[in-house]
């Protein structure tokens, strides 16, 4: 009855929450507070549980609220700055909560390489220093800086810019690491000439690494050491942020992973590959299974079953026009070492696969893995197999940027 009524009720809300307060503060002071007050209080809460169960006008249960308080004031300890501490406990639950969803349930991971493109996309940006500079190529920086309004809009599909010129003549001597408040930078500064150059909302270089070749550049490509004169351009930079996403953390708790899923896996003991990280790829072999990657750039599973466009979670994969040749950032199929050559790739990018005869066993309770992006991918046709039990979860939902991939529209 009191069930229904609390529904129909605000009053009756009201009631019920007072008394869970006072019952919770009696529990939190029960060890400093003398005999007669923790008395006085059980049987004033006693006294208002049975009030709460009779109905009753509601300026008589306002009198009975009113008592209650009277003997919470009377026995309890008061605390000192109770408002910002009842902040305070609410913050803390909600980090709390806030932790156990990202440690159990949904976990972001931000896309840092174009691996898995055109699905999901790494971080790119004009010039790229990904690939070695050359001029009139990745070095293009015949792009304008759009007004604040116009880098505003972008700013939601991911789309950010950097603009600098050296304040005084000097030496670059590079940067620090981006500040950042949840996903986002929110500013980053540079040094030239001993002076320090601010830069708010900079762009997303992907992580350290971006343009840091050998050391001798920072993330925007500068080069340490160079000099600059007042007033000259010191970067200019178009960068479209990596795909940010959830990873279901659960999934894989009540159900093996299957062929076709996207999956997030840790690369601790993986030969081959850089150690504590988390690399995404799709799920192309099971345990027990013989893989082969023919000619045709299909994958032949056991000898039996080609993966092609019908394949559910390969629709896209397969969706390349066969007499095109295998691009990047292009949906092409797998490609072997052959076919690799064949298109002036180093037969390295598949030594597992040389060419279509070669076939490769998965022991039992491994998984491999390949990226959509095969012309430019480090997948399991360079270092193969992993055990299952480091798949973490599956790439579930897509929160950043405002993209035509946002939400659960990627395969």
């Amino acid at each position: 009855m009191i069930i229904l009524r609390w529904f129909l009720s605000r009053n009756v809300r009201e009631a019920v929450n007072l008394k869970r307060h006072v019952r919770k503060l009696l529990r939190h002071q029960q060890d400093i507070l003398t005999p007669p007050a923790v008395e006085g209080l059980q049987a004033a809460l006693a006294d208002f549980g049975r009030a709460l169960q009779v109905p009753m006008p509601a300026k008589e249960l306002r009198a009975e609220m009113t008592t209650l308080e009277r003997a919470a004031n009377k026995w309890l300890k008061p605390y000192p700055h109770a408002g910002w501490r009842e902040n305070v406990e609410m913050l803390l639950v909600a980090l709390a909560v806030a932790l156990a969803i990202r440690t159990f349930w949904l976990q972001p991971f931000k896309i840092p390489t174009g691996s898995m493109q055109p699905t999901l996309y790494g971080v790119t940006s004009m010039p790229d220093f990904h690939r070695p500079v050359t001029l009139g190529g990745n070095d293009r920086r015949d792009f304008a800086i759009p007004s604040r309004l116009q880098r505003l809009r972008e700013w939601f599909s991911g789309v950010s810019y950097l603009s600098l010129k050296a304040k005084s003549s000097g030496v670059y001597n590079g940067s620090t690491r981006p500040m950042r408040l949840l996903i986002f930078n929110i500013r980053q500064t540079f040094f030239i000439g001993g002076r320090a150059h601010t830069v708010w909302f900079p762009p997303d270089g992907g992580g350290a690494t971006l343009g840091q070749r050998a050391g001798l550049e920072d993330m925007y490509g500068r080069s340490l050491g160079r000099y600059f004169n007042a007033g000259e351009e010191v970067m200019r930079l178009r960068v479209v942020s990596g795909d940010h996403l959830f990873v279901n953390r659960v999934q894989y708790n009540f159900q093996r992973p299957e062929r076709g899923e996207i999956v997030v896996f840790e690369t601790t003991g993986i030969q081959g590959l850089q150690q504590d990280q988390f690399y995404i790829k799709r799920l192309v072999g099971l345990g027990g299974e013989q893989i082969r990657i023919g000619n045709d750039r299909h994958l032949i599973i056991n000898e039996t079953n080609r993966l092609d466009a019908a394949t559910p979670r390969f629709e896209f994969v397969y969706s390349f026009n066969p007499a095109r040749p295998p691009a990047d950032s292009q949906y092409s199929g797998h490609v072997n070492g052959d076919v690799g050559a064949a298109h002036g790739h180093s037969k390295q990018l598949a030594p597992l696969f040389p060419d279509e005869n070669a076939v490769l066993t998965v022991p039992k309770g491994n998984l491999i893995v390949m990226g959509d992006n095969t012309m430019n991918s480090l997948d399991g046709r360079t270092w193969g197999t992993f055990d299952e039990r480091k798949v973490i979860g599956n790439a579930t939902f897509v929160y950043w940027p405002i993209s035509k991939r946002f939400g659960w529209g990627f395969r």
